[in-house]
């Protein structure tokens, strides 16, 4: 069903914009009056799939929806209907619509999810591929919820986490920079004028002050030469490999993310081989699934390795920086045949892990930058007073 992004006047007069399915712009027209709105234009979005962006919790709903009304054996074309009847975000009407139509003209739900790359992950539509496949797509859409419901629950933490210390330390920069550039300058020109012999504190802090300005210039040129340095080197995917393999030898950031990619791998890895899978393709799609490139290569490595009908779990032993716990875990399970399981085992145990490593740095956090910034401004602070307590004792 084609779409119509419009421009209307609500009854109070303001613009209201968004995006409608319809047969035609004249139904897409009515459709708008429908919603008590008066429509100013009316146009037609050709290449609205590729460009089609819905929050991640409106994909989870539709997702727990699609599961419910499968799991209650109703048929997959009207499921999609019922769900776009319930659903209010515009933008999904329109994808779920044009899912039902692709459908009916004959073609498997994982391809016709392909007409949204910006709406559908590859990991999801591998999912649902498989899922389908195996006549799974209940169980697929439950476990997809499940683990997109998890993974928008451990965001929110983190973020909720961050918020105070980002606001404590937003808030200590304008306080600094506010002393360094407004206060200390005019309370020390009072000491100048007095003939007071300035410490070394005082002296260094204002001189800061009297180039704030271009410190900051100067930070913001060197932020901006690394962001340009980082994405010429993204854009070398050698070059990208070599800086994420440095990066993963970090001492404790490295190991953190590596356990946070290998969580994400091996969760990925569960849900897709328990979807009917198999070993090569669950390997390719959740190269996907990683942020440092080099982890990427080395699971498309151990994939080829597969195909070519070799054992993947050597592979993986040919890189010292997976530990050796998670090749082991892996390889029972392999030999056993239960390699799913095991993948599901070796995620809660490395999702334990990073939750508490997670939760020891968030409760460090506030008190070292609460320190940090406190003794910074403990420093404007004494610049302040020592001058101070040096002229009363001249006085005296």
């Amino acid at each position: 069903m084609p779409a119509y992004s419009y421009v209307a006047l609500s009854k109070n007069g303001s613009k209201r914009k968004g995006i409608i399915s319809a047969e035609s712009e004249r139904e897409a027209r009515r459709l708008v009056k429908d919603l008590k709105l008066t429509p100013l234009k009316i146009i037609e979005s050709k290449n609205l799939s590729q460009t089609l962006k819905i929050k991640s919790k409106d994909i989870v709903l539709m997702t727990r929806q699609l599961a419910t009304l499968l799991e209650a054996s109703t048929p997959l074309v009207e499921s999609i209907e019922i769900v776009a009847n319930q659903v209010k975000n515009k933008n999904l009407v329109y994808v779920l619509y044009g899912l039902k139509e692709e459908i009916i003209q004959g073609r498997r739900l994982g391809n016709a999810m392909k007409k949204f790359p910006g709406v559908f992950s590859d990991t999801y539509i591998s999912m649902v591929s498989a899922g389908d496949s195996s006549g799974n797509l209940d169980t697929v859409f439950n476990k997809l919820a499940d683990y997109l419901e998890e993974s928008a629950a451990i965001k929110q933490k983190v973020v909720s986490a961050l918020t105070y210390p980002i606001i404590l330390v937003g808030f200590s920069i304008i306080v600094i920079i506010s002393l360094l550039a407004f206060v200390l300058p005019s309370v020390v020109n009072q000491f100048i004028k007095a003939g007071a012999d300035l410490p070394l504190i005082t002296k260094i802090l204002l001189s800061i002050s009297n180039n704030i300005v271009l410190i900051i210039i100067i930070g913001f040129i060197i932020a901006s030469s690394l962001y340009y340095l980082y994405q010429n080197i993204s854009k070398d995917i050698n070059k990208k490999i070599s800086l994420d393999k440095k990066i993963l030898n970090m001492p404790l950031l490295g190991n953190f993310i590596l356990n946070s990619e290998l969580e994400r791998f091996s969760s990925t890895m569960e849900l897709l081989i328990s979807s009917g899978a198999n070993l090569d393709i669950a390997l390719e799609e959740c190269s996907k699934v990683f942020s440092n490139k080099y982890l990427s290569s080395t699971i498309l490595k151990a994939r080829n390795d597969v195909i070519e009908g070799k054992d993947f779990i050597k592979s993986l032993q040919h890189e010292s920086i997976i530990p050796d716990i998670f090749i082991q875990l892996i390889s029972s399970g392999y030999k056993s045949g239960n390699l799913a399981g095991m993948f599901n085992k070796v995620s809660q145990f490395m999702k334990a892990e990073i939750e508490t490593k997670r939760s020891v740095f968030l409760s460090l956090l506030e008190p070292i930058v609460i320190i940090l910034m406190g003794g910074f401004i403990m420093l404007i602070v004494l610049a302040i007073l020592i001058p101070i307590m040096q002229m009363n004792t001249l006085a005296i």
